[in-house]
């Protein structure tokens, strides 16, 4: 009897687009580490790929049991279906028309890519090692009951009648307040006040959005289960949503500035997809019109604000998905249609059977009911993810923040040891706490001649050595390395990803290819945050200074070797008259002039 309802071209659908939301995790680390600057790229990437992997496993585990079991309760599912048991050919409900197995993957894609979103708030500050354990706990407390309340068999948003097609509630409101109490957690970031929001890498925002936006095309017609005309019409709504969002954007941006912007247009787009989410399988494509203007121009107003905000949200998580989520499912209480819901049931289905619309059928009530789903989620998402967040930074070598060298440093190095961009060397050094840094820096001051050719020597003293033997006895030193939590080294020289002119002879044999050890030389850039006019005029002034004192010292070398070579040949000419008195006059004749006594020095120089 289950094989009888199996649908093959719907199967097929189902898994395609499982693939495609797949995409959208490593999509979203493009687009992350595009907005961020460039010592922080890195790191974006990890989060977003690692969430992927913890999230599958917990899914397996426990969450899609806790999420999607036939028999739990309103708020929780059950045990039925951990480990993958009871999971195989067989639909999970009566109404569905693929194997359960696919359902379940599709899902896993999901809940991979929420709490990847919540990341972007905390970026540039945050530690990576305890990210794993968030996760986790994160999406079982979390993902898993607000997706059982509202997509579950027998959830209770579900069962009052809350319309979220594609994740309104359970992917944008819920990882949109979980970044917001990430974001306070952490607190802001130490540079917050000087704006240094600059993105280092259009082209990966570019990049993330492109792929992103083909992801979204199954994200939101996936979520019909079927290949069927509601599953064409979500993604008809989700591609209009998108385009009326990024030029929205572009155009309210270009009114202030003055200048035409991708990154806005590639903003403005996440807007208006994150909008028509929760309501792309209930409107008309005309009203996605609507969802893609309302959502874009609220969202970037909400951008405007932020610095009002207390809280530092890097990545602007909550001003684009918290608030476009929260629109669309506004906007789909008054647009919904019972006519579009129609399209995924049979033929001849009695109209008494089907879903009802919103506003715009009057269901008057729908509104209400989205915004009760919506105060709901929010409550339940900021609450306990602040809760966990809190009870991590507790455990032992599990600090949430980084501390102020690390984050000066950047998270890819300080806690990867890995770099976006490697063409540039480091240079490395063991660094002590705060109390014995003011010593070390007087004796890196008064050693700077030395110190020239030694830059990468590893610099001991007796505090570090008293806390390296404290390091070999201690007993969190495995978890430690495991979660990436080493906060004492520091990497001096970050390079500032400006190559500097070669200059070749016409003569010269143009080798642009391999690079050679000996001719690689210590990074002049300083750091990787953006330079004011005043530091660059102190930096030429500085390479002045030092052209000054070697023009000096060059000058005093060839007075010492002028006079050198005329004290040699008083010398010549005096052994010279007292061998031969008779001789004299040809000797006179035969001794160097004045003009040529530096070549005759030369000479001798080289024999």
């Amino acid at each position: 009897m289950a094989e009888s309802v199996i649908d093959k071209g719907d199967t097929a659908w189902v898994m395609v687009c499982a693939c495609f939301v797949f995409l959208m995790c490593p999509a979203l680390g493009f687009f992350y580490a595009g907005l961020a600057r460039a010592k922080n790229a890195l790191s974006l990437m990890y989060l977003c790929l690692i969430s992927v992997g913890v999230v599958s496993i917990q899914w397996y585990l426990i969450g899609y049991s806790l999420t999607f079991s036939a028999t739990g309760g309103p708020f929780i599912g059950d045990s039925s279906l951990f480990l993958f048991r009871n999971v195989g050919a067989a639909p999970l409900l009566p109404s569905h028309t693929i194997p359960s197995s696919a359902f379940f993957c599709f899902q896993a894609m999901f809940a991979c890519i929420t709490p990847a979103l919540a990341f972007g708030s905390a970026a540039e500050r945050m530690s990576l090692g305890p990210a794993i354990i968030f996760i986790f706990v994160w999406t079982t407390l979390v993902y898993d009951v607000v997706t059982c309340w509202t997509w579950g068999p027998n959830g209770w948003l579900a069962l009052m009648g809350v319309m979220d097609f594609a994740g309104g509630i359970t992917v944008h409101c819920s990882s949109g307040l979980a970044a917001v109490a990430y974001a306070m957690v952490l607190g802001k970031r130490r540079d917050y006040d000087e704006n240094v929001n600059t993105p280092h890498n259009v082209s990966f925002v570019f990049l993330g959005l492109a792929l992103m936006w083909f992801g979204w095309f199954a994200f939101n017609a996936g979520s019909a289960f079927a290949a069927n005309a509601r599953s064409v019409n979500s993604l008809v709504c989700t591609h209009l949503a998108g385009c009326v969002g990024g030029v929205v954007w572009v155009l309210m941006d270009y009114r202030h500035a003055r200048k035409w912007s991708i990154i806005g247009l590639c903003t403005g787009a996440v807007a208006g997809l994150a909008t028509v989410t929760p309501g792309s399988g209930f409107v008309s494509p005309s009203s996605a019109l609507a969802f893609g203007f309302f959502g874009s121009s609220i969202c970037n107003i909400a951008l405007n604000y932020k610095h009002k905000y207390r809280f530092d949200d890097a990545l602007d998580v909550f001003a684009v998905h918290y608030i476009g989520g929260l629109v669309g499912l506004v906007l789909t209480g008054v647009f919904a249609q019972q006519s579009v819901i129609a399209l995924g049931y049979p033929e001849g289905t009695p109209v008494e059977n089907m879903q009802k619309g919103g506003w715009l059928d009057g269901n008057w009530m729908q509104v209400p009911i989205q915004l009760l789903g919506i105060v709901a989620v929010s409550a339940w998402s900021f609450v306990i993810t602040y809760i966990i967040l809190l009870v991590i930074n507790m455990i032992p070598k599990m600090k949430l923040r980084l501390d102020d060298e690390a984050e000066l440093m950047g998270t890819d190095w300080a806690e990867m040891g890995e770099r976006a961009y490697a063409y540039l060397p480091f240079e490395e050094q063991q660094t002590p706490t705060r109390q014995s840094r003011s010593s070390d820096d007087t004796n890196e001051n008064n050693n700077d001649q030395s110190n020239d050719t030694s830059s990468s020597i590893i610099k001991h003293d007796p505090y570090i050595q008293h806390h390296e033997n404290i390091k070999k006895h201690n007993p969190f030193k495995g978890i430690k390395k495991l979660m990436m939590t080493n906060d004492r080294t520091v990497i001096k020289g970050v390079p500032d990803l400006i190559e500097e002119p070669v200059m070749l002879d016409y003569h010269q044999q143009k080798d642009l290819g391999a690079i050679r050890m000996h001719e690689i030389v210590e990074p002049t850039g300083g750091d990787l945050y953006q330079k004011t006019q005043a530091k660059l005029r102190d930096e030429r002034q500085a390479e002045e200074d030092v052209i000054e004192v070697i023009g000096h010292s060059m000058l005093r070398t060839s007075t010492t070797a002028t006079s050198s070579c005329t004290n040699v040949s008083s010398t010549q000419q005096t052994t010279t008259k007292s061998s031969s008195s008779s001789s004299s006059s040809s000797s006179t004749a035969a001794s160097p002039s004045p003009a040529e006594a530096p070549i005759e020095m030369k000479q001798k120089s080289k024999v």
